[in-house]
């Protein structure tokens, strides 16, 4: 039930996080490694929140200890997730294939590899890095209380 609520979570988090993105790059005009960034920010914000209250027990951790463990975790997300979006776009953005394909539309290809660039983080850092670290001893607590 708790990797349902986690990933619910995340959905949540990452449509705020793709329409600032889309939204600062599309419309106003920022740079879409800026924008990313800033997506990042908030939907790690809105991320926070929502799991330290609905996903995550919160009895018998102190706010600021889980800030700091989330801080630290989700600065290195938006790392991966603005590096990693940026490394696909500059790799494949001049591929005579994609601009084939895609036309006009290939300037906008950084929103696929946001995608799989979300994803893959979500699964294999967010996630884990959340349940087993940030929240590690809220975890702890509740097993040895059933036990």
């Amino acid at each position: 039930m708790r990797i349902i609520k986690a990933f619910s979570s995340a959905q949540v988090c990452s449509l705020i996080d793709f329409a600032i993105t889309v939204f600062l790059s599309s419309v106003v005009g920022i740079y879409y490694v800026a924008a990313t960034a800033i997506g990042s920010v908030c939907g790690g914000i809105c991320n926070c929140i929502i799991n330290y209250r609905w996903v995550f027990p919160k009895s018998g951790s102190k706010k600021c200890y889980i800030a700091i463990k989330y801080l630290t975790v989700w600065v290195l997300s938006i790392v991966f997730n603005t590096y990693g979006t940026y490394l696909l776009t500059e790799v494949t953005k001049n591929s005579s294939f994609l601009v084939g394909l895609l036309g006009s539309y290939n300037d906008h290809i950084y929103i696929v590899y946001k995608c799989v660039v979300a994803i893959l983080v979500a699964f294999l850092w967010n996630y884990p890095m959340q349940r087993f670290f940030v929240y590690r001893r809220i975890h702890l607590n509740i097993k040895k209380n059933k036990i």
